[in-house]
């Protein structure tokens, strides 16, 4: 079994659901008392929202690629970037190591296409939303056309992550403009919804709507998994 390294706690709540999704698949995919060998670094997330806020994704990147370079030294053979808006600066990081890092945008595409569907709505911070890094990859690499709600739909999708979810609040009422929010892209001609914000998976789920959601937290850490055991 090979190490998985994780960069984590952007927000610790996710985190905690990638550390138990990647145990709980190789409990299940070798069976008795295995689980995954994990090397992870939790950051402070209150040092890295303002940098966020204010532009400086420089910093961020010089954080996270040493980081990074610090757990392939401890002995990982990958590294996982836990949250989908940090990877704005995965280019960075990756050249700043050696062992393979597993882009949660890859992961979320090849899930995507094996699902046969060809567009999808996509739901995540604002910077997830409306920029390209993470929308011109699907549609680059996998040929996924990517769709978003209006502005207003976004303002509250990105108000909701960092004013709720990333403090571990859950709220009826959030989960239900989620829903209207989801069901508008179907509307609009999205086949599925990708779940792109490591936080959304803890207000909606599948059960939640008829429209198939792809869930990233899920879909990265079993491709972690996949990579651990291959």
């Amino acid at each position: 079994m090979k190490t998985i390294g994780l960069i984590g706690g952007m927000s610790w709540e996710s985190t905690t659901e990638y550390y138990r999704i990647i145990n709980e698949a190789v409990s299940t995919r070798l069976g008795g008392f295995h689980s995954a060998k994990i090397l992870m670094n939790s950051v402070d997330f209150g040092e890295i929202e303002p940098l966020m806020r204010s532009g400086d994704w420089e910093s961020i990147a010089r954080m996270l690629s040493g980081i990074a370079v610090s757990l392939e030294k401890a002995g990982a053979d990958c590294i996982l970037i836990a949250t989908n808006t940090i990877h704005k600066v995965y280019d960075f990081v990756d050249e700043a190591v050696t062992v393979p890092m597993i882009h949660i945008a890859d992961a979320a595409g090849e899930a995507v296409k094996a699902a046969g569907i060809g567009k999808v709505g996509l739901l995540g911070t604002r910077f997830t939303m409306e920029e390209d890094f993470y929308r011109g990859r699907l549609q680059d690499k996998f040929g996924i056309e990517v769709t978003v709600p209006d502005k207003d739909s976004r303002d509250l999708v990105d108000a909701v992550i960092f004013g709720e979810l990333c403090l571990g609040v859950i709220k009826d009422e959030s989960k239900r403009r989620y829903i209207e929010i989801i069901e508008k892209l179907a509307e609009d001609g999205a086949e599925g919804i990708i779940l792109g914000c490591t936080e959304i998976p803890l207000l909606v789920s599948g059960s939640d709507v008829t429209t198939p959601l792809f869930d990233t937290t899920r879909i990265h850490a079993l491709a972690a998994v996949d990579f651990a055991l291959g």
